[in-house]
């Protein structure tokens, strides 16, 4: 396995790892008061933007060549990263 196939699989999984919690958040919304869920609610908008602009940068980083893909992956570790952040953000305000 190269460095490229080894490096987005790890990112897929912490990916789909945070996209699972996210999804054990979004069963909560439905036990909570609608006052709380509306704005739950869009929180979890914000958060699933943000998870799908994890993944297109990661199937950008799966279409880069052997040679290009490594200068991407800054950007893509930004976008992943704001994305655990403002996860971890969300789950600590619930």
């Amino acid at each position: 396995m190269s460095n490229k196939d080894a490096y987005i699989a790890k990112m897929k999984l912490q990916l789909d790892e945070l996209n699972a919690k996210m999804s054990e958040l979004e069963l909560k919304a439905h036990e909570a008061k609608e006052e709380t869920r509306e704005r739950y609610n869009a929180e979890m908008s914000k958060l699933h933007e943000q998870s799908q602009l994890a993944l297109d940068k990661l199937e950008e980083l799966k279409l880069a060549g052997e040679t290009s893909w490594k200068n991407m992956v800054t950007e893509t570790e930004k976008v992943r990263d704001a994305f655990i952040k403002s996860f971890h953000y969300f789950k600590s305000q619930l």
